[in-house]
């Protein structure tokens, strides 16, 4: 990297006068300017006490570079020119001391609250040449019409609308620092206003050689990338620089570069996300958990770069790869081509999802899973309804949830999957993911909270069985899911197992819960099962015979209920629950006989 950048101390007067005039202007990617008033304040404070603000970083741009981005000019800036630099880091900085100490126009700001305002800054002479006062109370910030007023705008704290108000308040108007012209007649009419008073003179060469001069030969530490520097490198210099703000993402690079051929790439974005929305939420006041919620505008490009590339290994080319920088290679023209078949994969994803009773975004085991299977299904098409091609995604998908697979770094398992399942799905060997997936049975214990993505997994197992709630018996589906509040609840409540003292890693486990509806949930209470199932028989809720029919459609054996056997109970469910995720994953779970298994359940669980 070393002969790609440079790095030199700039005078900042230069920099705001290349601004002005188009030379250095901002990559479409840069978000608008946000900085706040008081904010503005501390950062002239800074620069009128000589302390540093922090280094800039710019990468040289033109048409015959390796990188094409849309650029803007900064606010405030008129110039309509082609730039040489735009500015990576710096934006907020530089944007705020050009609008406060260059551009003859009201700064166009916000205060603390967000409210949008316009101001004008000064320096207050006798403040600022008073060492016991913070600089910040040295600095002045008025409305447009330079008048401010307290009461409701019925008194006037202070006037500055005109040059002799200026004059007889001594507050210097900061937006003709850098203008040497501007300054010295504005010196001269003061001097003047004050008839060469001697005080007044000596004052105003203090208030020169103290704070105008360091203003004006103020400089700022500046890195030049070259404009032969990749745009990888681009982002991730950004990103290592910026730590303070929002990382840039790549999908705000590829904004900028689609820009650059007249597509909006954000606002193809926004449609396409709505429907993403509108085709997987379960209700239109549901749309907050819609599955599809959790799909990023860079999830999306990278999806695309995964079919893209797919079809290039197809064809002979290179391997299916989808890192940060085959993403930043993606054309607009692959984009276009590829944009729709993902959409659809991403919407089929969703009906799938909730074919396997994962019905919410909250509900979602791995949000990163997304992004193969979408892929997968963008290039069966229509394919994957076939019986036997859905049976080894479901097999696949299973495998990565419960094997725990995509919770780390997963381009390089988002590739393996989309080559590894269609090679597999047209007769060849198993992908990676299902040769490497395991579930340890000692795992069962340790799933406490939904946060595990095995968790989430196994109670989206039990749904797809078949479960039914325990009073009123309606299959626990998309159609009623949320209408009946559905969540996850202690079969043993816990007020009884605490009482009884019952493990807490047993009791607590999933191996213990079960997904009901709110209404039963609170009818159980925290009673022992053996007499809230009583209590639901008496008050008439439902008949004997349902009501153990309905608990056996959550693999429970209810007689271990009704004797409060929590011991049996814990163990049949157990060896029950091993059974649902060994026929989703299609390969059994070994190791149920082991000793510490056995140790930890009481029995083994084959």
């Amino acid at each position: 990297m070393a002969s790609t950048f440079k790095s030199n101390d700039t005078p900042v007067s230069d920099i705001l006068r290349n601004i002005e005039e188009g030379l250095i202007q901002l990559p479409d990617f840069q978000r608008g300017w946000v900085w706040d008033d008081n904010r503005i304040k501390s950062l002239v404070a800074s620069i009128t006490n000589s302390f540093p603000v922090g280094a800039l970083m710019f990468l040289e741009y033109s048409k015959e570079g390796k990188i094409h981005f849309k650029y803007r000019p900064f606010t405030g800036a008129t110039a309509s020119s082609s730039p040489e630099i735009l500015v990576l880091d710096g934006q907020q900085r530089m944007t705020s001391i050009f609008n406060a100490l260059y551009s003859q126009n009201a700064v166009p700001t916000k205060t603390e609250k967000n409210k949008p305002i316009k101001r004008f800054y000064y320096l207050d002479i006798k403040r600022c040449l008073d060492r016991s006062i913070d600089r910040i109370d040295a600095i002045v910030s008025v409305p447009e019409d330079k008048i401010i007023r307290s009461n409701f705008g019925r008194d006037i704290e202070l006037d500055i609308s005109n040059r002799d108000k200026e004059f007889e308040n001594h507050m210097f108007p900061l937006n003709i620092v850098f203008d040497s012209i501007a300054c010295t007649m504005w010196m001269n009419d003061y001097q003047k206003f004050y008839n060469y008073d001697s005080i007044i003179l000596t004052m105003y060469a203090k208030f020169i050689a103290e704070i105008l001069v360091p203003i004006q030969s103020y400089k700022v530490p500046v890195i030049t990338l070259s404009k032969d520097t990749p745009k990888e490198a681009v982002c991730q210099v950004f990103e290592n620089v910026n730590t303070g703000g929002v990382s840039l993402t790549v999908f705000e690079l590829m904004t900028a570069t689609f820009a650059a051929d007249n597509f909006e790439l954000r606002k193809d974005w926004e449609k396409r996300f709505d429907t993403f929305i509108q085709k997987s939420a379960l209700s239109f006041s549901n749309q907050n958990e819609a599955i599809l919620s959790v799909v990023s505008s860079t999830d999306f490009l990278t999806a695309i770069t995964l079919l893209d590339r797919y079809y290039v290994k197809l064809n002979g080319g290179e391997a299916i790869s989808c890192k940060k920088r085959d993403v930043l290679k993606l054309t607009l023209t692959k984009y276009q081509q590829y944009a729709d078949d993902v959409m659809e994969g991403f919407i089929q994803a969703a009906s799938f999802l909730k074919e396997q009773r994962i019905f919410t975004s909250r509900d979602l085991p791995y949000s990163t899973q997304l992004i193969p299977l979408a892929v997968i299904l963008a290039i069966l098409k229509s394919k994957a309804q076939d019986s036997t091609i859905k049976d080894k995604i479901s097999s696949w998908y299973w495998c990565g949830v419960l094997g725990e697979m995509y919770g780390g770094a997963n381009e390089t398992r988002y590739a393996n999957d989309v080559g590894g399942m269609i090679d597999w799905i047209n007769g060849g060997g198993e992908p990676d993911t299902i040769k490497r997936a395991y579930f340890q049975p000692m795992r069962l214990l340790s799933l406490q909270s939904r946060l595990s993505a095995a968790y989430k997994g196994i109670m989206a197992l039990i749904l797809k069985d078949g479960c039914l709630d325990f009073i009123n018996g309606r299959s626990m589906d998309f159609t009623v899911f949320l209408d009946e509040n559905t969540d996850i609840h202690h079969v043993f409540p816990r007020a009884y197992c605490e009482s009884q003292k019952i493990d807490k890693t047993k009791w607590n486990s999933i191996v213990n819960k079960t997904p009901l509806f709110a209404r039963t949930n609170r009818i159980i209470g925290g009673n022992p099962p053996s007499e809230y199932l009583n209590k639901i028989e008496a008050n008439n809720h439902v008949d004997r015979t349902k009501l153990d029919y309905f608990i056996s459609t959550h693999n429970i054996d209810v007689n271990d209920l009704r004797n409060d056997n929590f011991d049996d109970y814990f163990i049949k469910r157990s060896k029950s629950l091993i059974d649902l995720i060994g026929k989703a994953m299609g390969k059994p779970i070994s190791h149920l006989d082991g000793e510490d298994v056995i140790t930890a359940f009481g029995a083994p669980l084959n």
